[in-house]
Formats: C-alpha cells, sequence, structure tokens
C-alpha cells in the first residue's frame, strides 16, 4: 500500500510538471541510467571513469556520436548495447514524446496549445498523433533492419559472422538515429570508397533526418501537388544542402592530400565528397581525417551541422525549415513584400516570430558555449568552435578537441549536447502558448542597421 502511495503520488508530481520540464526529466532520467550502466564493470574494460560514462550516456541519448573514450576498446559488449538501446531512446524518445504526450502522458495542455501543437505536427486531429507514433516505430524498425541486413554484405566478409552482424546492426541503429557512434576509433574510413557502405548509410542519415512527418506525407500522398508545405520546403531544402555541400567540399578538398587528395581515383574523390556533405547533417561518421580539413572546409561544415535536418526527426540544429524560413524572409524585406511565399502557399508572422526566436536562442547557447570554453581550454579555437558547434547540432563529428577537454570543458559540452536536443521542442512549446496583450501601446520607431 504505501508503495502504491508513493507511485500515485510521483505520477501526480510528473502530471503537473510542464511539458518542458517533463521532456528535459525524462531525457536525464535516460542520460543518469545510461551512465550508472556503462560504469559498471561488466559494462567497460576498467579504463572508464564515471565522468567519461555520463559524457558517453549523455552523448548517446542526445544522438551526438561525440566520445571520450574508444566506443569499440573501452566498452564490453553489454556496454555497446547499453549505447545501443541509448541511442534508439535518444533517437525515438523525443519524438515519440512530442507527438504522444497528450494520449499517453496525459500531461494537462490547454486547448491553445493543443490546437498549436497539433498544428505544427501537421495533423488533423489528435488520433492521427497515434498513428504517427505507429509510423515512426515501423519506419525506424523496417529502415534499421534493411540497413543492417545491406551492410552486413560489407561487414561480414571482413570481420567474420559474429562481430560483422553486430558491427551491422550497431552501425545501423547509430546511422539512422543520426548518432555517429562508431565501433572503429576510425569511424568509417576503412570503408571510405565501398559502393554499398557509400549508399546504405547516408541513406539512413537522410530518411532519419528528413522526419517522421514528411515520410508519412509522402506515404500518404505520393504526389507532389497534394504534399505538404512542410514536406516540399524539406524535400527540397535537404536536396540543395546536399547538393551544396557536396560541390563545396569537393572544390575546398580536391587537393588537400591530407583528405580527398589522398585518393587517387576521381571516382573515389567524389564518392567520399557526397558522404562527407551529408554526415554534418547531424550524423557524424566521417570517412576522412576531419581534423585534416581546411579552415574554410570546416566553417562549411559548421554552417551544415548548425542548420541541421528536419523537424520531428532524429536529428538536430536549428532545422531546415528553420533555415528556408529565415532565407524567405530575407528575400522578402528586400522585395518590400508584406507576405512569405513558397510552393503556392503563405507563410504567416507567426512561423517568421518563433524562426527568429528559435534562432536567437541557438546564437546565444553556440556563443556563450565558446567562450565558456575557450576560457578553460587553450587549443587552436577553431576546432574549440567545430566541438560546440558540432555538440548543439547533435552531429559528433570532431577535429580532436573533444577528449583533451578538462572536466570543465566536457561539463559544457554535455550541456549544450543535452540543450541541442531538447532545447528546439521545449522552446517549441513555449511559443505554443498563446497570450492577447491586455494594454496597447502606441507605435513607436526604432532606427536599426
Amino acid at each position: 500500500m504505501a508503495l502504491i502511495g508513493i507511485r500515485a503520488g510521483l505520477q501526480r508530481r510528473a502530471l503537473r510538471l510542464s511539458p518542458p520540464s517533463l521532456l528535459a526529466l525524462t531525457y536525464l532520467v535516460f542520460v543518469a541510467i545510461g551512465a550508472g550502466l556503462l560504469w559498471l564493470p561488466v559494462a567497460n574494460t576498467g579504463e572508464v571513469y564515471f565522468l567519461d560514462a555520463l559524457f558517453t550516456s549523455m552523448s548517446a541519448v542526445t544522438v551526438t556520436g561525440l566520445t571520450v573514450v574508444d566506443t569499440g576498446t573501452d566498452f564490453t559488449f553489454f556496454g555497446q548495447m547499453v549505447i545501443l538501446l541509448l541511442m534508439q531512446l535518444g533517437g525515438l524518445g523525443l519524438i515519440t514524446f512530442a507527438v504522444f504526450v497528450l494520449a499517453a502522458l496525459g500531461v494537462p495542455l490547454g486547448l491553445g496549445q493543443r490546437l498549436m501543437l497539433r498544428e505544427d505536427l501537421n495533423q488533423s486531429s489528435f488520433g492521427d498523433l497515434l498513428r504517427l507514433v505507429r509510423t515512426v516505430f515501423a519506419v525506424a524498425l523496417g529502415c534499421e533492419a534493411v540497413g543492417a541486413a545491406l551492410l552486413a554484405l560489407a561487414f561480414v566478409p571482413d570481420l567474420g559472422w559474429s562481430e560483422g552482424v553486430w558491427a551491422s546492426v550497431f552501425h545501423s541503429v547509430s546511422a539512422f538515429n543520426n548518432a555517429g557512434f562508431s565501433l572503429w576509433s576510425d569511424s568509417l574510413k576503412r570503408y571510405a570508397t565501398h559502393p554499398l557502405v557509400n549508399v546504405v548509410v547516408p541513406l539512413l542519415f537522410i530518411i532519419g533526418g528528413l522526419g517522421f512527418v514528411v515520410l508519412n506525407d509522402i506515404w500518404q500522398k505520393r504526389r507532389w501537388r497534394s504534399m505538404l508545405l512542410h514536406t516540399k520546403i524539406m524535400l527540397v531544402g535537404t536536396a540543395a544542402l546536399i547538393l551544396w555541400g557536396w560541390v563545396t567540399f569537393a572544390a575546398l578538398e580536391w587537393s588537400n592530400p591530407d583528405t580527398l587528395g589522398g585518393f587517387g581515383s576521381w571516382i573515389d574523390r567524389l564518392i567520399v565528397s557526397g558522404f562527407q556533405a551529408v554526415t554534418p547533417r547531424t550524423a557524424g561518421f566521417n570517412t576522412i581525417d576531419t581534423g585534416a580539413m581546411r579552415d574554410s572546409t570546416a566553417l562549411m561544415t559548421m554552417t551544415l551541422m548548425v542548420i541541421g535536418a528536419g523537424s520531428t526527426s532524429t536529428a538536430g540544429g536549428i532545422k531546415v525549415t528553420t533555415f528556408v524560413v529565415l532565407i524567405l524572409a530575407t528575400v522578402a524585406f528586400f522585395r518590400k513584400r508584406d507576405e512569405l511565399n513558397c510552393f503556392g502557399r503563405s507563410l504567416g508572422h507567426d512561423e517568421v516570430m518563433k524562426v527568429l526566436a528559435l534562432s536567437m536562442v541557438s546564437m546565444i547557447i553556440v556563443f556563450a558555449s565558446i567562450f565558456l570554453i575557450s576560457t578553460t581550454h587553450e587549443g587552436p579555437f577553431l576546432r574549440l568552435v567545430f566541438e560546440v558547434c558540432s555538440a548543439f547540432g547533435t552531429v559528433g563529428l570532431t577535429m580532436g578537441a573533444t577528449p583533451e577537454l578538462n572536466t570543465t570543458g566536457r561539463i559544457v559540452i554535455m550541456i549544450v549536447m543535452f540543450l541541442g536536443r531538447v532545447g528546439p521542442l521545449t522552446l517549441g512549446f513555449f511559443l505554443a502558448t498563446h497570450s492577447v496583450a491586455r494594454v496597447r501601446y502606441p507605435p513607436g520607431r526604432v532606427f536599426l542597421g
């Protein structure tokens, strides 16, 4: 009876929490449990301290992929299983929380918040939210299974059945969830020009990063003209960013002997360039030495990492739709237009305000984190900025600075990973609250620019 009373009391307290608080608490619980499991003697080889386990757990739950220890050698098979489970929970948990919060958790939200949440998820009714949850799990598990089967064709001949199958499953789950964890210290450099790996892994990146709302819309509509505006923006924006990254990376690194210049064939260089154009979209795997990139290439990669991929996806960043709306708002301003138009649809003032708020908060997080780390670490400044952008975009690409950070620096990176993963949705909940001004003030003028 006492246990039932305690459980009921905890449930009442949980239901009184606001959705952002409950979301953050859920992820922190995942991180704490994961850190405890990874710190167990059965999970590691004895060289992993608690802060290392905590960092790894945070990186897995936020599907980032930054590491301070080697996943393949410092963790046992049990530890690697824990990391895989944390990646799955982190990649799908945020989305399922967003679409399942009303029905599964019973969080008491006002009518305005419910309508805004339903609108943001592009669903016509609350019953569609549950249907979308089923789509999330079906697509995720299906893609991961197919990806593991295809990767096994490349990994099993090199590693044998047991190690090859496990590597295929681990990397498929990591790729679909845009986590970037690898069992090998050089990530996928050994398969830099392997045709199958360079098709399967990027496809898992892209499908997981498009967002389940987009995938569900494509499956139901199947015609471009009837698709949602959100779907059209995501598909066109994703294709444009990948193409831009592919061409730019190839142009900047073509003659660099430490990256593309190390491959003799121009076809191999194009294959590697294509992979590196997709992986900054919060995926995190690499097939070249990221630390050897030129400064201009690192800046381009940081831009892609901060942009990220799609809403309601396994990816992070400010999201492609946010970036596209920013571009549209800029174009509309210079053309003296009052409305934002795209694919025969108009975007309202509320969407622009949300985008500006999210972008401003993201800028503050990134710049504040760079400042804090630069005051405690003496490494090359570009590498520190790169690590922060990678953490915020939950990417996992590194130029080698993260393992060298002191305790303060690692704590800052953990906080940035957490904010980069949980922050956009919590901000969305706050922005979903409509308030009507009780007092209206006379208009004023501010001189800008």
